[in-house]
């Protein structure tokens, strides 16, 4: 039977962090790896958001999707990350990201729609579109964040392309640059990094463009400057540094599905019933909490089987993994 959890309330910013540091720039700015974060903002931002003295963005509607859990620290989401093509250590990437310049920006959509092309990443930034969302995030190592992301609905992104009858999959694409992705030089993974979604998932209301996060531009080691955010999916689902969509008939081939089809599949759902073949998935590690506190209980679809469960009725979710 799947475990119905109730619509979150809302947050409001200012419980997440104190008001004054929220809205003061400057002392955000020092708890960000790179200060060269500013420039990047400055560049990459439409007019509108420039003209914000107060924060790198509007605003923010609020999302009744949003959890109600205990947000982590700006450093906590900044400093402990999961980015292959920076490094396979979780202080890798806060550390090798912050030359990466994510500027000029374009995304190639292709396959089964009527409006194929290349976009240019402010085609997507609208002021009316932008809103926060706090998710939680569940790492398939067995850890856990909750994090207070700034974008827009995947949803209201792919109808603009107008994806027809035969778009049964979509596909997203991470950046290969070996040149400005050092990570990418070692043959860890299938580069360039590739993850899907059934379109009935990818239009589900939940799934996330991410733009930013605390109130501001997303840093460069947490997939800036656009990420998919699908937040009762594993964490490596959720692809960084998009520069491709590709509807498709046929299932997509997924980075770590190949890499390890037994141990990673393409639904790769939150579900502590199914354990990794090297550990249990039954509890989860939350991150920033002191080390003496006992892991908790790991929630079917981390949570959100009420906006997701109908997706899967009728399969069997130890064989679609």
């Amino acid at each position: 039977m799947p475990i119905i959890v109730k619509s979150l309330p809302e947050i409001k910013s200012s419980e997440i962090t104190p008001r004054s540091v929220y809205l003061d720039r400057r002392k955000f700015m020092k708890h960000t790896v790179a200060t060269g974060l500013l420039l990047t903002a400055d560049t990459i931002l439409p007019a509108w958001a420039k003209k914000s003295t107060q924060s790198g963005w509007p605003e923010l509607k609020k999302s009744p999707y949003s959890s109600s859990d205990t947000v982590n620290s700006f450093e906590d989401i900044t400093t402990y990350n999961n980015f292959y093509e920076f490094g396979t250590g979780k202080k890798d990437p806060h550390k090798n990201a912050v030359d990466f310049n994510p500027k000029p920006w374009s995304i190639t959509v292709a396959g089964e729609c009527a409006k194929a092309g290349s976009y240019n990443l402010e085609d997507f930034i609208k002021p009316d579109s932008l809103e926060e969302r706090i998710y939680r995030l569940r790492c398939v190592e067995g850890w856990s964040m909750v994090i207070p992301w700034v974008g827009f609905s995947l949803a209201d992104m792919l109808k603009k392309f107008e994806p027809n009858s035969k778009a049964k999959y979509v596909e997203f694409t991470t950046l290969f640059d070996k040149s400005r992705m050092p990570g990418q030089q070692r043959r860890v993974l299938h580069w360039p990094y590739t993850e899907g979604l059934r379109i009935d998932e990818a239009m589900n209301e939940l799934p996330f463009m991410a733009v930013g996060l605390y109130g501001d531009i997303l840093p460069n080691q947490n997939g800036a400057p656009i990420r998919l955010v699908v937040p009762w999916k594993y964490g490596f689902k959720s692809i960084k540094s998009i520069v491709k969509i590709r509807f498709t008939e046929k299932q997509p081939q997924t980075t770590w599905n190949k890499t390890a089809p037994k141990e990673y599949g393409f639904y790769s759902n939150v579900n502590p019933i199914v354990d990794h073949p090297r550990w249990s998935q039954k509890k989860e590690r939350v991150i920033g909490q002191p080390f003496w506190k006992p892991k908790r209980d790991t929630q079917l679809y981390n949570g959100y089987a009420e906006q997701v469960a109908h997706l899967y009725q009728g399969m069997d979710l130890k064989k679609h993994f």
